[in-house]
């Protein structure tokens, strides 16, 4: 039984399918996993054992009779609290959010996990509203780290990547507005998909706005694979959602990363100091696919500097969350989401428009860098996982988590695929992220040169001790 918790979405579905074991027996392993890490790590805000089991046992029958519902049919899997979910309470971390309601709604991504018989263990953590690169909240307090529950998972998705990480579902829904899945996939072990703005719909319509994305946090990338050929679909309530997909994700995977252009900036042109143990353990990567045959130039993106831009858009996001609070609800508001709201409320509408500008020419110009390069790679970040409860790492001299996430931002702003891949780990034993980043729409070259390192034996780390 805990063997089932090693195994990934892929590997279940095909058990089930050979009756080697059931979902039943998967969603307990998961279920019983779940529990013991929580204390620790404190992954979720909500677990749901007699739902998710109610489930497992309707895809046993399923399965029994041969008709699963779909793709996922049985595998254990968690939503991060932020998503909609019908019959749990989305409180998004915060305390100024009633539990009272009806909740009789499934965000899209989380329907079609539904559709496709998915069970559903529970919520995960988030930082109030998604505010932040790490998971700490007035809600439900600090999430950690699998490999060391004194540092930080990560965030905004910190408890789903958590919850991979250790086994609590292979399978995870995270948002990444700024980094928010690549982040804890990088902090955490495991592999993590941002894909490009509109490839998976989403409802309610982000207070962020374009700048959010739905992505899985998963064991690897045939996992993610497999789960955005699901929760891809298409749902009228997102009028920006992308058309239907030609073609099958997993299908993708294959044909390897020989002869693609790949562009290697370890660093953004020097603009950003890379720890040593990090450094290394992308280069190591990246020789591994001129190996594989991947054509690597070393060279950088212009990505000059768009934090300023992306604190407009971002402050004014959270800005507009809070906008309708009153007094009582600001007041129980996690006080560096309520510094950031106090300044995107002081900026114009021309500010704002400002930053769009910023942002379309960022984009124009990835787009021309495109035409040369089919995937940049970078490190996901530049640091491991530090203390937890912080924003920023101490004595780093950052002011907010963007500080620190110079990677991750530019490519929400861009709306293009990027995804964390596990590469190793630094001195102290904490994982290390690559990250993939393609064009719009080319979620698919992301995938499988992600899938090329895994087959390689490159991508993936050690499972955490705890």
């Amino acid at each position: 039984m805990t063997g089932l918790t090693e195994l990934t979405a892929v590997q279940l579905v095909d058990g089930y399918r050979k009756g080697e074991f059931s979902p039943v027996e998967a969603t307990r392993a998961a279920l019983e996993r779940a529990r013991l890490i929580q204390p620790a790590v404190n992954a979720f805000v909500r677990l749901d054992p007699d739902g998710a089991l109610a489930r497992a046992r309707e895809s046993e029958e399923r399965w029994r009779r041969g008709e699963p519902a779909g793709l996922l049919d049985g595998v254990p899997v968690t939503v991060k609290d932020i998503l909609l979910q019908r019959g749990a309470p989305t409180l998004k971390g915060s305390r100024a959010i009633s539990p009272d309601g009806r909740w009789d709604e499934d965000a899209p991504s989380v329907a079609r996990l539904r559709e496709h018989g998915a069970v559903f263990l529970g919520k995960t953590t988030t930082p109030e509203f998604g505010w932040k690169g790490v998971t700490d909240s007035p809600l439900s307090g600090v999430t950690r780290n699998p490999y060391d529950v004194s540092r930080t998972a990560g965030g905004s998705s910190g408890g789903a990547a958590a919850a991979v990480a250790l086994g609590a579902g292979p399978l995870a829904l995270g948002t990444d507005g700024g980094g928010s899945v690549r982040i804890p996939a990088s902090f955490c072990g495991t592999f993590g998909l941002k894909p490009t703005y509109g490839r998976v719909p989403l409802y309610p319509a982000s207070a962020f706005g374009t700048l959010a994305h739905v992505g899985p946090l998963t064991r690897d990338a045939a996992d993610a694979a497999l789960a955005l050929d699901v929760i891809s679909g298409p749902d009228a309530r997102d009028w920006s959602a992308l058309g239907p997909v030609t073609g099958s994700f997993t299908d993708a995977l294959r044909g390897g990363v020989h002869g693609l252009r790949v562009a290697y900036s370890p660093s953004l042109g020097g603009q950003v100091p890379v720890r040593p143990g990090v450094a290394a353990a992308v280069r190591r990567a990246v020789e591994q696919l001129a190996g594989l045959g991947a054509y690597v130039s070393e060279t950088d993106p212009d990505l000059t500097e768009p934090l300023a831009a992306f604190h407009v858009l971002w402050f004014s996001g959270a800005a507009r969350v809070v906008q309708h609070f009153g007094p009582h609800q600001r007041e129980v508001l996690d006080p560096g989401l309520r510094e950031i709201c106090a300044l995107g409320e002081r900026f114009s509408a021309l500010d704002y428009l400002a930053a769009v500008d910023v942002r379309m020419e960022l984009g124009r110009r990835m787009g021309g860098f495109h035409e040369s390069y089919d995937v940049l790679v970078t490190p996901t970040l530049p640091i491991t996982a530090f203390e937890a409860g912080a924003e920023v790492p101490k004595g780093s001299g950052h002011r907010r988590w963007t500080g620190w996430t110079p990677f991750t931002y530019p490519f929400n702003m861009t709306q293009q695929p990027a995804a964390s891949v596990p590469v190793g780990v630094d001195g102290d034993g904490l994982p290390v992220g690559l990250q993939v980043v393609a064009a719009r729409h080319r979620d698919d070259l992301v995938l499988r040169v992600a899938h090329a390192l895994y087959e390689a034996g490159v991508a993936g780390v050690a499972a955490p001790a705890a």
